[in-house]
């Protein structure tokens, strides 16, 4: 059954509302507890950060943000499967004629995201973006995310020593905002930096906690950044994380589609960079370390000192808010980032360490991600790394194919090092 979602500007929103419909006002913060609203501090935030952004990148924004807030607006348990919902969503773009064609494309590229399915519908009359008669013009070289984990912290410290200059953008996360701006401070201290607030709040007490969603905004914001660049030909958005994580193989039969996140799997960012060509916005995304495990870009970074002093503060945890900011140490993450500061020979404080510090037993809260990976170590060892990833890299062409299969098998050579150390293997 499908679920509706309205988004529109708080004037296009009706006295009476439709029923079984989830209703969000468009940068603006309605008086009705009944409707929801996204964005309500954005168009003075884009301002006073010297930026004017073209319609197109502006109406991609509202997209995001509306795609985002439909999927925290839709609970998953409601679903036939308990999980896939088929979502209707309906913007209003302030150019809702060049998004058309591109409707096919979008969808597929939601659906690959979150598991869903989704339809599109684009009207007229939303909000346009905002006039800035002080805008500014930026002569950086690049736009990067900086969303206060390990990767994105090295991916900065790497720019930065090899002479890069990019502008850092963050998506405000509680618990990071404050790392987040000590990070871009001390590593680029007179870079610009955006760090904003999609301010998402939903129509209903009831919702959807998982936001596989919510990325899009945050490629959102650096179109929005990137489109201020000038002098050069196409504006690179840097996504640093790991190929390992990236790709996100399942563990086991029980993780694979969408119960696996995507965040920045290439096939993902690919569908959202093929919008943006079709759209003609100058911008290009580009994945650095697609063929590096988070050891090796430990390893291998610029400024080591500079990552021992601050990586303490960063945040891998899939469940960090959940235990009072603090890493639980069990999940697929965590491990993942324990065993690459081993494989790096860094020693692995997290400011408030870890809620669990023993690997051994079953943990009580959620999944067992543990033995999933045992499970996977066992299995590559008796039967090969083939045999795990299955046709996980049915996407990439020939020529990168064993290059992400070799980046798969060190992923996993790592976490099985560490886990014989622990005495798990």
């Amino acid at each position: 059954m499908r679920k509706k979602v309205i988004c529109a500007p708080l004037s296009l929103i009706p006295s009476n509302l439709e029923k079984d419909t989830s209703y969000f006002a468009t940068y603006a913060i309605p008086q009705q507890s009944n409707i929801g609203y996204f964005g309500s501090t954005l168009p003075k935030d884009i301002v006073k950060a010297g930026l004017a952004p073209n319609e197109i990148a502006w109406d991609f924004l509202t997209i995001a943000l509306s795609v985002a807030s439909a999927d925290e607006a839709i609970s998953r348990n409601k679903s036939e499967d308990g999980w896939t919902r088929q979502i209707d969503l309906q913007i209003h773009l302030a150019e809702p004629a060049y998004w058309q064609p591109c409707k096919d494309q979008i969808e597929q590229t939601l659906r690959f995201l979150t598991g869903d399915y989704w339809y599109l519908s684009f009207y007229p009359n939303g909000i346009k973006p905002p006039e800035n008669k002080k805008k500014h013009v930026f002569y950086n070289d690049c736009v990067m995310l900086l969303s206060g984990g390990l990767d994105s912290l090295i991916g900065a410290i790497d720019f930065v020593e090899s002479g890069k200059r990019p502008i850092f953008v963050s998506q405000k996360v509680r618990g990071e905002v404050e790392h987040q701006l000590l990070f871009a401070k001390t590593i680029l201290p007179n870079t610009p930096y955006m760090q904003w607030n999609h301010n998402i709040n939903r129509p209903s007490k009831e919702g959807e906690p998982s936001t596989r969603a919510r990325s899009i905004v945050f490629l959102a914001y650096a179109a929005i950044v990137a489109s201020a660049i000038k002098q050069i030909d196409r504006v690179p958005i840097i996504v640093p994380e790991n190929g390992f994580i990236s790709l996100n193989v399942s563990l086991n039969s029980a993780r694979q589609s969408s119960l696996s996140t995507k965040t920045t799997h290439p096939i993902y960012l690919s569908g959202i960079q093929s919008t943006w060509e079709k759209l003609g916005l100058n911008i290009q995304i580009q994945t650095p370390y697609k063929f590096k495990t988070k050891g090796e870009m430990i390893s291998e970074c610029k400024n080591k000192s500079l990552l021992q002093k601050l990586l303490g503060k960063t945040v891998s945890c899939g469940k960090y808010l959940r235990y009072n900011r603090t890493h639980c140490g069990r999940c697929l993450p965590c491990l993942v980032r324990r065993s690459a500061l081993f494989h790096a020979g860094i020693p692995d404080i997290p400011e408030r360490g870890y809620r669990f510090n023993l690997l051994d037993g079953r943990c009580k809260d959620g999944a067992d991600d543990i033995g999933a990976i045992l499970y996977a170590c066992e299995n590559i060892r008796k039967n090969g790394i083939r045999s795990q990833i299955l046709g996980a890299l049915s996407f990439a062409p020939p020529e990168s194919r064993q290059l992400y299969q070799n980046m798969l098998e060190n992923g996993y050579k790592e976490l099985r090092t560490y886990l014989e150390k622990e005495g798990m293997l």
